[in-house]
């Protein structure tokens, strides 16, 4: 009975502690001069005080009848290290929180993949000494529901962690911290192999238009599951005997049973639409961001059409959970691929070509830094500074900067040729190589051809000698394409197409 009422007493103890969620934590980094959130939980109607050691006066707040609360402290310009202090029936002290700016990655396999990974690792990770660097890497998990919370630490940049964080945003983080001189802050929400659905709210979701199917064939394989993998495991079994007793008699060995696409998808519960947004998004909607970063797609090539209402979706509920409707937002264009199917792949590069209609966002072209036999292009290094070049120019507003190659405008039908006009040729259009490569143009009859291009001042007259009445131009079109039109700033043209053709 003792131990049951001594129980009882450290769980009222508990209860009555203010906490925090493991984002609002020692080292982190504030976006400067803002009104950053601080928030967490204690009990109902408790008075919580927050203060910076930058302030005078501490803001107090009661929290609501389930615990929670928030409040909205002014950072100071970049630097620190500071402290905040928070007071309610404990007190807790914050410790090396700097000011500077603030950026969420996120995306799949390209924007997770470590920067001991990359190209030039070894040198890069021994000079990786930025104490002013941080990234929260969030912990890679799934959630049937919004979580509260998520796991993390707060880590600075240094030979001993750089390695460990994703190439992408290190990189970012580097350049931006470099060219602006404050502090930069990283929080890192990726995971491999995901889709685009797995990465935005189920309310949100089920507002476009094929969100609805998508949960549809999520509950159709969870209904079919067990059945279908029941009826794998027993021929997988059988197969295995049998190829045994191949090996044996030194016969033919039988053929593999496939695994059936939904019992492979239903064993990876991070394709499941929400689940990543529930456990690694919504936990930290409300930590105050400058912008948002994103490198995803690859998993979605098979469903390039669908891509162009989904990653709207992402790109708008983002924004609205946070409440800032111009929220940067840059994104990576899926790099060339061999093994992407020749059909989709353009068309979902096509898709996020057509996100840049979208006010405040901005696309990076990787044609010429992938590798056509490797989804996991190693070059990280240009991925990150071409990133940082469109923050730096539209966010920041730096001038003199060129922050995107060549982007198709509009063409021109001129007898049997057909000249091309392009936004961002900076100081020029040039071509690496003898000729451009990868444009074709098509006639009436909607079927492309080899086409000879031609560099005229800022536009590109393209050609077929045997085609008298060109339509239509495309260039890089192909899951596998590397073009070699630049502007002279170094920046790929993207793929483009002028016609709608389905």
């Amino acid at each position: 009975m003792k131990k049951l009422f001594l129980f009882f007493i450290w769980s009222v103890f508990l209860k009555a502690e203010v906490s925090l969620p493991t984002v609002i934590s020692d080292g982190m980094v504030l976006l400067q001069k803002s009104q950053v959130a601080i928030w967490g939980w204690a009990d109902p109607d408790e008075k919580v005080t927050v203060r910076g050691s930058w302030q005078k006066k501490p803001i107090t707040v009661i929290t609501d009848k389930n615990g929670n609360w928030l409040v909205k402290l002014k950072s100071p310009e970049a630097g620190g290290p500071y402290q905040i202090f928070i007071q309610g029936k404990n007190k807790i002290v914050l410790q090396d929180v700097l000011s500077g700016e603030v950026w969420l990655a996120s995306g799949q396999s390209n924007m997770a993949m470590k920067l001991k990974y990359c190209e030039n690792a070894e040198a890069e990770i021994a000079a990786a000494n930025y104490p002013n660097i941080r990234f929260f890497d969030v912990k890679h998990t799934m959630a049937e529901l919004p979580q509260t919370d998520c796991e993390g630490t707060w880590e600075t940049c240094s030979p001993k962690s750089a390695g460990d964080h994703s190439g992408v945003a290190y990189y970012f983080a580097k350049k931006i911290s470099r060219e602006l001189n404050v502090p930069v802050g990283i929080i890192i929400a990726s995971k491999g192999g995901s889709p685009i659905e797995a990465w935005i709210s189920r309310e949100k979701l089920l507002q476009v238009e094929t969100g609805s199917g998508i949960f549809d064939m999520w509950t159709r394989l969870g209904n079919e599951y067990p059945d279908a993998e029941k009826a794998y495991e027993e021929a997988f079994n059988k197969w295995r005997t049998m190829q045994r007793n191949a090996s044996l008699t030194k016969s033919s060995p039988p053929k593999k049973p496939v695994m059936p696409t939904g019992v492979k998808d239903v064993r990876r519960p991070h394709r499941r639409p929400a689940a990543l947004y529930n456990a690694m998004i919504a936990p930290i909607t409300s930590y105050t961001i400058k912008g948002v970063l994103w490198y995803q797609g690859e998993n979605n090539v098979d469903r390039p059409y669908q891509y162009r209402a989904l990653f709207p979706a992402v790109i708008n509920s983002w924004r609205d959970e946070r409440h800032s409707p111009d929220l940067p937002f840059y994104y990576v264009q899926i790099a060339p691929w061999s093994r992407y199917n020749q059909k989709n792949a353009p068309l979902l590069q096509e898709s996020q070509s057509m996100a840049l209609s979208i006010p405040n966002t901005g696309m990076v072209v990787t044609t010429d830094i992938g590798d056509i036999d490797d989804i996991h292009p190693k070059n990280k290094k240009d991925v990150g500074e071409r990133l940082s070049l469109w923050a730096l120019a539209k966010t920041y507003n730096k001038k003199n900067i060129v922050w995107s190659g060549p982007l198709y405008r509009s063409m021109k039908i001129e007898g049997n040729k057909i000249r091309l006009y392009f936004d961002m040729t900076g100081s020029g259009l040039m071509k690496k190589g003898e000729q451009l490569t990868y444009f074709e143009i098509a006639g009436e009859n909607q079927k492309y051809i080899k086409a000879t291009a031609v560099i005229d001042g800022a536009t590109i007259m393209v050609s077929n000698e045997n085609l008298f009445k060109p339509v239509a131009v495309r260039f890089g079109w192909g899951s596998a394409s590397i073009p070699n039109l630049f502007n002279n700033e170094g920046l790929p043209a993207a793929p483009f197409r002028t016609d709608r053709w389905k």
